[in-house]
């Protein structure tokens, strides 16, 4: 069974402003379809059992490009999501993600691996259309 699965995008802009955009908690209910509200500490994460109040840490370093966000479920499991801004060849931005399998609970709330992957091609997508604005 798989547990993982990694995606990348070519960004149309700088590897400091999407940086600067996707480290921000705030700015994930705009290009993802899993929260419905984030900040520093807590997000709203829309599933599609309803809706469902976690914990939120967001982790970055800016030097090395990385996002990573840990999410902290009701019943305590803790689910992850890695992701890195590297520059590109022509110097915009690619973004990667590295989505993991959640926890057996936290499957059973966000929907399987595949529907995950699904779901973030599609922010990815999204994402890509907000920073070529």
């Amino acid at each position: 069974m798989k547990n993982h699965d990694v995606q990348s995008i070519n960004l149309l802009t700088s590897t400091e402003e999407a940086f600067d955009y996707i480290a921000n908690p705030a700015n994930l209910e705009k290009w993802t379809g899993a929260f419905k509200q984030a900040n520093d500490t807590s997000a709203l994460l829309v599933t599609p059992n309803g809706e469902l109040k976690i914990g939120l840490e967001t982790k970055t370093n800016k030097e090395l490009g990385t996002i990573d966000w840990y999410m902290k479920m009701p019943d305590g499991s803790i689910g992850v999501a890695y992701s890195r801004v590297t520059a590109g060849p022509d110097g915009k931005a690619i973004y990667s993600f590295t989505l993991i399998a959640p926890p057996v609970p936290l499957e059973q709330i966000e929907g399987t691996l595949n529907a995950q992957i699904g779901q973030l091609k599609e922010e990815l997508l999204s994402l890509q259309t907000i920073l070529a604005e």
